[in-house]
């Protein structure tokens, strides 16, 4: 009976080596897959917004467009259309710039 229970016993435990090296390769995967491009894209939207300035052509993440008339450290002021109706928002509500979507449709095209 006692043969048994020690036979039952596993022989490779979690501190096996080539547990801990798929172990620590499973995380390498997983932060060149998702967390660095995300990073990545963060970064880029943030100096987007830093950058901003009176006369850029912006899109809300609502999808309003317009055309910056003032520019404070965390809000922004645009007008739409015609009738110049202005609008303020946070700069984290911008989502491109008509700059930011031509070089990506350049980009884009050159992939092509």
């Amino acid at each position: 009976m006692f043969i048994f229970l020690e036979a039952a016993q596993p022989t490779a435990g979690l501190m096996d080596p080539m547990f801990i090296i798929m172990i620590v390769a499973m995380f390498a995967i997983m932060y060149f897959l998702m967390i660095r491009p995300e990073n990545k894209r963060k970064k880029k939207a943030e100096e987007m917004r830093n950058s901003l300035s009176i006369g850029d052509e912006i899109t809300t993440i609502g999808g309003m467009t317009g055309k910056i008339v003032q520019v404070t450290e965390d809000t922004v002021t645009f007008e739409t259309g015609e009738d110049r109706v202005r609008i303020q928002t946070k700069k984290w509500a911008i989502q491109t710039t008509a700059k930011l979507e031509a070089e990506e449709a350049a980009k884009y095209k050159r992939k092509k």
